[in-house]
């Protein structure tokens, strides 16, 4: 079982910047795929940006140029860098974790959330 424990968010002005981090129980090098994901009141969850174990990033397009994922295999951690943000940046973020066996998802994880409220 994989645990997945988000920290950082909280409020910020648009303009400003945040950073989430979110710790792994497990080597993030055993994970396929991390990522995160928003959720904003009366809202589905949304994928912000995604990270393989090879590296290559997936984002959002609201989110390009603005938000950075990067993983730290070292430290099991994978991180989201948010500047420049936005009032429709605010919601839940959520960190996700997948393992795959070839195309097919054999895990799928999910962290706590934490909230990131971005004022006008």
């Amino acid at each position: 079982q994989v645990q997945l424990v988000e920290s950082g968010g909280g409020l910020a002005q648009a303009g400003g910047s945040l950073g989430l981090s979110c710790a792994s129980s497990v080597s993030v090098r055993s994970l396929g795929e991390m990522g995160w994901y928003r959720q904003a009141p009366g809202n589905k969850r949304v994928l912000v940006a995604v990270i393989a174990s090879g590296g290559a990033q997936t984002y959002a397009d609201s989110v390009k140029g603005r938000f950075t994922i990067a993983r730290n295999n070292d430290k099991n951690t994978v991180y989201l860098q948010m500047d420049n943000l936005k009032p429709e940046d605010t919601g839940v973020y959520y960190c996700n974790a997948r393992t795959f066996r070839l195309t097919r998802v054999t895990g799928d994880y999910w962290g706590q959330g934490t909230q990131v409220t971005v004022s006008s």
